[in-house]
């Protein structure tokens, strides 16, 4: 029996591969325009990170943390999201002391343990933002604008952005009240994770995807009816910065997010075609986060995009990325001393920065032609003893089918012309 991948993991193949680099080098740019830096950080961190960091009351740390003891009996886990692990370090690498505010992104490897269907996995990639050591409206809105633009930069149609504050602590405890004191006689229509959900954080039943739960909270109060007059002031500058720029939204004001470490500014952006989990990017504002984790008070805003629900909303949608890259060349060598010349002729042309394949097989001329065809070849460059002799290599075109010879030493130069 063949030895297969487990289960909740998946192998991306050289197409697939291309799809994600291009993707990346798009996340990349557009994060650079906008002054942000790459950071990465551990694949595990001490799980009592993301106990402190995302919140005990969560499913995320009850039920879906790979976690282990290494050999000192530690307890590790394996990150599953990215936002506690950047405030670890920006507050061990003592960041603070800088000039803020620090602007940061990465892209990696997260894990839960999660029943696996469309667009989730136990091994999933993230690419979040950080804006760390400000408070300023503005920050939520770029963050915001970043996420959007993206989606609408890679061709994506019929995107939503939800938005919400869902206020600071202060507000927020008039709102917990009011909505305990809602959910309370009503506990018995909760599925039993709400009813836990309601004894922990009350909050967190709103977030609950199940129609049971969300048909019983349809009447609960809103929570932006109990923002303080700060957290009105901060929500109300957001807005205006996202009109400044023409970004579309919808208030949502059952919107709260599925972390502890949220206060504030709350979105989501939810594309068509995925099923019930269709947010391919959520994020918010996480004020008191890092002292959470023992660091110096420092104001955050981010947020975390999931790679595999962004390339299979482009797949939904059948956009079709440009991968066509730099243009590659065949060398088709004919006998043992071209084979030998050719090699040192492909070296030098790649030290010189061009794409260079040889057939590794030694096949036929007719062969290695059908090889370039395959390969998406834009030149094949045929070497035999003949060509040798005359000091040339016999260029052809592979989309025309027209043949011109170049001499050896003019080759390179040639290449730039003919690119």
């Amino acid at each position: 029996m063949s030895i297969q991948r487990p289960q909740g993991v998946q192998d991306f193949l050289p197409r697939q591969t291309a799809e994600w680099q291009y993707v990346e080098n798009e996340i990349r740019a557009l994060c650079q325009s906008c002054g942000y830096e790459e950071i990465r950080t551990p694949v595990f961190e001490a799980t009592e990170l993301f106990r402190r960091g995302v919140g005990a009351t969560t499913d995320i740390v009850n039920k879906e943390m790979f976690t282990f003891e290494d050999k000192n009996g530690r307890s590790l886990t394996l990150r599953p999201e990215g936002t506690a692990a950047v405030a670890r370090a920006y507050a061990e690498n003592k960041l603070y002391g800088q000039t803020p505010p620090w602007k940061l992104y990465y892209i990696g490897p997260m894990f839960r343990y999660e029943k696996p269907q469309a667009g989730r996995f136990h091994q999933f990639h993230q690419f979040g933002v950080e804006a760390l050591g400000t408070g300023d409206p503005l920050a939520d809105a770029e963050i915001v604008w970043l996420a959007w633009t993206l989606g609408e930069k890679l061709g994506l149609r019929g995107l939503s952005l939800r938005l919400n504050s869902v206020g600071c602590p202060v507000c927020r405890r008039n709102y917990h009240a009011a909505l305990t004191a809602f959910l309370q006689p009503r506990a018995p229509e909760l599925c039993a994770d709400c009813r836990v959900r309601l004894e922990k954080n009350p909050l967190r039943v709103l977030d609950c995807k199940k129609e049971p739960c969300q048909a019983t909270t349809a009447a609960a109060p809103e929570l932006p009816d109990y923002l303080c007059p700060d957290c009105r002031e901060h929500f109300a500058a957001v807005r205006s910065y996202l009109a400044a720029t023409d970004t579309p939204y919808q208030l949502d004001s059952r919107l709260v997010r599925g972390l502890d470490y949220y206060c504030k500014t709350a979105f989501e952006i939810i594309a068509p075609g995925l099923g019930a989990q269709n947010a391919i990017c959520g994020g918010g504002r996480y004020d008191g986060l890092m002292e959470e984790l023992g660091g110096p008070p420092t104001p955050g805003v981010g947020f975390a995009l999931g790679l595999e629900r962004l390339l299979g909303a482009l797949a939904e949608q059948n956009v079709s990325l440009p991968l066509s890259g730099p243009p590659r060349y065949v060398l088709a060598a004919l006998g043992a001393e071209a084979r030998r010349r050719a090699v040192r002729l492909a070296a030098e042309l790649r030290a010189a920065g061009f794409t260079v394949l040889m057939d590794l097989q030694g096949q036929s001329l007719k062969s290695q032609l059908k090889f370039a065809d395959r390969k998406g070849a834009a030149f094949t460059f045929i070497c035999g003893e003949n060509e040798l002799e005359r000091g040339v290599v016999a260029a052809r075109d592979m989309r025309t089918g027209e043949q011109r010879e170049i001499p050896l030493p003019e080759l390179a130069r040639a290449l730039k012309d003919l690119r």
